[in-house]
């Protein structure tokens, strides 16, 4: 049994997911970190409070105190287990749609748990086996303020605030209704930024746009970059670990181009980047560009995170990891995707060249992505098949690291069932739009065919 995905555990709210099975995680968690005392957190949406409490319950059974954070950004959350040293647990579905909810699972040193140890508490689970304490011996919680004003002192400290100011930069934040309302609009302030503000009100209905912060949902932020005549667009996911750019022209920045130009800047000769199997060839091109090594791992930031702490455990710099879907690490800082410190990285850049001169170095290559959903674990599975018969038959080099990966020379193409939604996911690149489109059709009719 694997509860927890590529990106902790989510479902639709009081549905697939309910305040009962959110007690019972906190309980193996709480169980499994041995600890007398855990953060709890959570982003704006309408279930958190609910999920919140269970989870609050759930520690307190096993004996753990319980600070309770309130609406705060993941990162958040994770600069405040790291600054205090005690676990945490966040009640989000990132980028899922307004239904979903979620929890997420954050070791005393501020980075989510490893593989190895979602294992241990996956299996206190499956047996239902945690260790719940006498009456006397229960759990107390206590609400912390100021979290949020913390969090962004410490953003504040770790990038060149000067060269920003410096820049006079004009920027519009589209927290999209989440957890970044709390902590991107002012921090963009700090930073001596002109801010405007687009779906900046918490509202866990998500009024303005879905949470996820990619080109279809960001009509707005783009209308407002233009009409206020500024220099980047920020969006952020649901619990803002994620950041995306509409660069000055109100145009959508590439995510991979976006991480390509941030590794960039960062890598050095003999430095590890750790991306997933998906990564683009732009990143791919810029690590062997600086005589770095670039290391795949399954797709989502528990596969990438528990690879970045191999690395460094073997003694090796990672300069940068992550995937370009605005979720980024820069293991320097803390081993934790940031949204508003990744946009200040990418604000550094701004402050030099504007951002659809960043965009455009890493032009040259077309992108198609796509979701299918399916039904039920039997059209998946059919689903599934039909994708491994098509990579098998193909003359292609194949992948199976995480989902089925073709690699054609001139593009390729990757197929795989999310770890958060109930959808197979499509990922092509190619230098044309028609030859990407050609390789994503591979894998898309095979799985559509299978719905007939």
């Amino acid at each position: 049994m694997q509860v927890f995905g590529s990106s902790g555990v989510r479902g639709v709210a009081n549905e697939e997911l309910t305040p009962s099975y959110v007690l019972q995680i906190a309980q193996a968690a709480g169980t499994v970190w041995e600890a007398d005392r855990a953060a709890l957190a959570r982003d704006t949406r309408t279930t958190g409070q609910l999920f919140a409490n269970a989870a609050a319950s759930g520690l307190a059974s096993v004996g753990l105190d319980v600070d309770r954070l309130g609406e705060l950004p993941t990162p958040g959350l994770q600069a405040y287990c790291a600054a205090e040293g005690v676990p945490g647990l966040m009640i989000t579905a990132s980028h899922n749609p307004p239904a979903y909810n979620g929890v997420k699972l954050v070791g005393p040193d501020g980075v989510e748990l490893d593989r190895a140890t979602l294992d241990s508490v996956e299996e206190r689970l499956a047996a239902e086996s945690w260790e719940r304490v006498s009456w006397a011996d229960v759990g107390a919680a206590r609400h912390v303020d100021g979290v949020g004003e913390s969090y962004v002192e410490g953003i504040l400290d770790a990038v060149d605030r000067e060269a920003i100011a410096d820049a006079d930069l004009t920027v519009v934040v589209d927290p999209g209704h989440g957890a970044g309302c709390h902590t991107s609009p002012d921090f963009f302030r700090e930073l001596g930024c002109t801010v405007h503000t687009v779906n900046a009100q918490p509202d866990g209905h998500f009024p303005g746009r879905d949470p996820e912060p990619v080109a279809a949902n960001l009509a707005d932020l783009a209308e407002h970059v233009k009409a206020t005549d500024a220099d980047l667009g920020v969006a952020h996911d649901g619990d803002a670990d994620r950041a995306t750019f509409v660069d000055e022209d109100g145009a959508f920045v590439n995510g991979d181009a976006a991480l390509a130009a941030l590794v960039e800047a960062a890598v050095e000769p003999g430095d590890a980047v750790v991306s997933a199997v998906n990564a683009s060839q732009r990143v791919a091109d810029v690590v062997e560009a600086a005589g770095a090594d670039l290391t795949l791992t399954a797709i989502g930031s528990t596969n990438i995170i528990t690879r970045v702490r191999e690395l460094q455990a073997d003694g090796e710099r990672v300069a940068v990891a992550g995937e370009g879907n605005g979720g980024v690490i820069y293991p320097d800082y803390r081993i934790a995707r940031d949204g508003a410190y990744t946009a200040a990285k990418f604000c550094e850049l701004v402050a030099e060249r504007p951002a659809s001169e960043i965009a455009g170095a890493f032009d040259g290559y077309a992108n198609v992505r796509e979701a299918v959903g399916y039904a039920d674990e039997t059209e998946e599975t059919a689903m599934i098949g039909a994708i491994e018969e098509t990579a098998r038959d193909a003359v292609a080099e194949l992948d199976t690291t995480d989902g089925y990966r073709l690699d054609y020379g001139d593009g390729w193409v990757l197929a795989r069932p999310s770890g958060t939604e109930p959808v197979i996911r499509i990922y092509a690149e190619a230098r044309t739009e028609k030859r990407a489109e050609e390789l994503a059709a591979m894998f898309g009719d095979a799985v559509r065919r299978v719905q007939d």
